[in-house]
């Protein structure tokens, strides 16, 4: 990689990784999340499967993502045990490859177990590239199947992104008091 290539990433990605996340997205109020909820289950009813047996589920209902090589995501959401809001969640993404353009979607990862929601719960949890989020569309979760004991699957809301980069996610998570 020649050194300007080098100075461009490093670059890129240290503003990316600068910005706080609510300057990526918008927060997310409980509203949101319920709708992206509602869309979620629109756009494929097999997610019910994935709701109704979950030991809890995250639900982002404002991600937004660019990338010019390198490539940042952010967004807020909550988390949810037996259908009620237990507390506020963070997500921020960083890849780096050829990638252009942005998107604004909706992301949601349920957690199998008792086990893995609580790993989650502890606050600084992340997901390796290895873990990857399916693309929801009618009946594609008929087939799909928990890995590391998490299920992701993202809708797509507005815009186009053309990849092919690595990366991961990094949550943050605080509980809701009251």
């Amino acid at each position: 990689m020649n050194v300007t290539l080098k100075l461009s990433v490093v670059a890129g990605l240290a503003a990316v990784l600068a910005m706080p996340v609510s300057a990526r997205a918008e927060d997310a109020t409980l509203n949101d999340a319920k709708h992206a909820v509602t869309a979620i289950k629109h756009a494929d009813p097999g997610q019910e499967r994935f709701l109704d047996h979950a030991a809890g589920y995250a639900i982002f209902p404002n991600v937004a993502k660019g990338g010019l090589v390198v490539g940042g995501a952010g967004g807020t959401g909550f988390l949810f045990v037996n259908g009620k809001a237990v507390g506020k969640t963070t997500l921020s993404q960083v890849t780096v490859g050829a990638q252009v353009g942005g998107q604004a979607y909706y992301e949601v990862i349920y957690f199998e177990t008792a086990e893995s929601l609580a790993s989650f719960k502890k606050g600084e949890w992340t997901m390796a590239a290895q873990v990857s989020a399916v693309a929801l569309k009618s009946g594609v979760s008929a087939n799909a199947k928990y890995k590391e004991g998490v299920a992701v699957f993202t809708l797509t809301k507005a815009g186009a992104m053309a990849e092919a980069s690595i990366g991961g996610q990094k949550f943050s998570y605080e509980p809701i008091s009251g």
